[in-house]
């Protein structure tokens, strides 16, 4: 079983971004392409597995990877640099994830 780990070497965890628009929807959407610009960041950091928008279109969920050593404050930070956050248009509910079932696939990822 591969094991993704933190450039410490510290064990990493699954963890999930439950977003939440308040905003209309065209507010959003004029927001959208700095939203993916910076989830392409995370993507390119390895924090980000997998992302898109829940149907219908009221927000998104991420699949993250965080250092298991400090999840909340790695999870936080996620949440700082979100421009959907910081200009005030949606919600994150933030949850440390341990997958059960299939876990042995995600891990792959």
């Amino acid at each position: 079983t591969m094991v993704k780990t933190t450039a410490s070497g510290g064990r990493r965890m699954n963890a999930l971004a439950v977003i939440r628009y308040h905003a209309p929807l065209e507010v959003i959407e004029a927001a959208t392409e700095a939203h993916r610009a910076y989830l392409r960041e995370l993507k390119g950091a390895g924090t980000l597995v997998v992302s898109g928008p829940v149907v219908p279109r009221a927000g998104g969920v991420l699949l993250l990877r965080v250092p298991d050593d400090y999840p909340a404050a790695a999870l936080d930070a996620v949440c700082d640099g979100a421009p959907f956050w910081k200009q005030g248009l949606a919600n994150y509910e933030l949850l440390p994830w341990n997958p059960v079932i299939g876990r042995e696939g995600l891990d792959r990822l």
